[in-house]
């Protein structure tokens, strides 16, 4: 038997029950990253001697009869802005080249705690800041579906890693869309929490007030068993809930309220997407939901507002890459501080980094501040407040989860026409809200997400939407990445 022909749901109860060896599991896993990855490039940094002992540890206990976790043999891909002790953690950036954290991420931490296997760090966006994983320092990562378009991003190297069989789930993270894009461009299942749902200790900050930790996957119940492993309070991070994770109803979709956002329908969709994603629909009435359309009156003013915030917290936290604290040292004999400090951040920051951290600037700066940031505070609770109000009529609201399908490599968008492709996605960040990208189609070979939004804390509604519509067999794979 194959292993990797296991579905990952069946994993951890047959590596308990000593059927299936996680050594053997991880290995085929390890085998596929050498054989495919080379050409891919999901992966920053592979830990096959790592992996390959805590399998043999797993091992070993499930022989004794000893009780292994409930994410035993899964291999974990982790986005490298999430810390691991043992392993580099560069955020895809060349101002982090060679940090390594002296401690893990909580959410990593509680994977491992259940036996899940880190496998590596995948490459992303630098800083997190992109959609697409061109924005990388070390270089690209192309779509496993076709390798002329990008993954998406900036979980891109993560969602690649899944949908090309080298990894069993991952770990991704979400400021404005950054779990969602690429699961939609991967054909993969991605869920960004509630704020606060997953600690958010070790995860490398962009933008404090919007970012979180999620999980990644083909197999939907895959991906829940991951989410309710990481999710839970920290004492570490004081913005963690004490709301105990609800656990899945399992009820199916029957008398499911669902919401169709004409806003995520409108300008600039893609009328392929929109129709994919308008079957998807479909299929949820099919199911016994009850869909209707909804209209948010300010959700397209939350684009705006979202870089406004996104781009003033990214200049605040990046600049302790200044080469003293953090980042690339400079030139030895420079004695001119601001000079060296100039000079180590234009060698180690992207331009797409560069140009966040100066529009931030600028927002925070004198005479800006009232005019820009205050006021998308101000418009960031409006629009929370709608999806307050929606949220009474409404279990699910959904939409396209990216407008377009994947760009090719090679036609990038200009900075503003990238920034317009997380239209769909940035208001559930503002609203601290959990939303997942579950995929509902295909135009050609090139896949089609389709975004859901659930009330606050109601990760379990999501879940068992994506179990519902993902179905028994997850989220297909291609025949062969490229």
């Amino acid at each position: 038997m194959d292993p990797l022909s296991v579905k990952a749901r069946q994993v951890p109860s047959l590596v308990a029950g000593g059927s299936l060896s996680a050594e053997e599991y991880v290995a085929s896993i390890l085998e596929r990253v050498e054989r495919l990855d080379g050409r891919i490039h999901a992966y920053l940094q592979v830990d096959r001697e790592g992996a390959l002992a805590r399998a043999r540890d797993v091992d070993k206990r499930a022989r004794r009869g000893e009780r292994v976790g409930r994410l035993a043999g899964l291999g974990v891909a982790v986005k490298d802005n999430v810390c691991v002790a043992s392993l580099q953690a560069t955020c895809a950036s060349r101002v982090l080249e060679g940090f390594f954290p002296p401690y893990t991420a909580t959410a990593v931490e509680r994977v491992q705690r259940e036996d899940g296997i880190v496998i590596g760090k995948t490459n992303m966006d630098e800083f997190g800041m992109g959609n697409s994983t061109l924005n990388s320092g070390y270089g690209p990562t192309l779509n496993p579906w076709d390798a002329s378009r990008v993954p998406g991003g900036s979980s891109g190297g993560s969602a690649a890693a899944v949908a090309a069989g080298m990894a069993s789930v991952a770990i991704g993270s979400d400021t404005g869309g950054s779990i969602r894009c690429p699961a939609s461009f991967c054909s993969v299942v991605g869920l960004k929490p509630t704020y606060g749902r997953v600690s958010r200790y070790g995860l490398i900050a962009y933008a404090n007030s919007l970012e979180q930790i999620g999980p990644m996957g083909g197999d939907p119940e895959a991906v829940s068993a991951l989410f309710y492993a990481m999710a839970g309070h920290d004492p570490r991070d004081a913005t963690t809930s004490r709301e105990p994770p609800r656990g899945r109803g399992g009820a199916g979709l029957e008398g499911l309220r669902v919401g169709r956002v004409r806003e995520f329908f409108g300008e600039g969709a893609d009328p392929r997407v929109r129709e994919r994603v308008l079957d998807g629909c479909s299929r949820l009435e099919g199911m016994g939901a009850h869909v209707e359309d909804v209209s948010l009156g300010s959700l397209p003013h939350s684009l705006a507002v979202y870089y406004i915030i996104a781009m003033a917290e990214a200049s605040s936290n990046l600049s302790r890459y200044d080469g003293v604290r953090y980042g690339l040292p400079s030139e030895k004999g420079t004695a001119d501080w601001n000079s060296a400090y100039a000079r180590t951040r234009s060698a180690g920051f992207g331009e797409e980094v560069k140009r966040r951290i100066l529009m931030g600037t600028f927002v925070l700066s004198a005479g800006y501040y009232e005019a820009y940031y205050v006021r998308a505070q101000k418009v960031r609770e409006i629009i929370s407040r709608e999806f307050s109000l929606a949220f009474k009529g409404f279990d699910l609201l959904v939409g396209p989860t990216m407008p377009v399908l994947p760009p090719r490599v090679g036609d990038e968008p200009t900075p503003l026409e990238e920034y317009l492709i997380d239209i769909n996605t940035v208001a559930a960040n503002l609203a601290g809200l959990p939303a997942a990208s579950v995929p509902c189609g295909y135009e050609g070979n090139l896949p089609v997400g389709m975004q859901l939004i659930a009330p606050r804390f109601r990760e379990d509604v999501l879940l068992d939407a994506a179990v519902a519509l993902v179905g028994e067999g997850g989220a297909p794979r291609p025949a062969e990445a490229p």
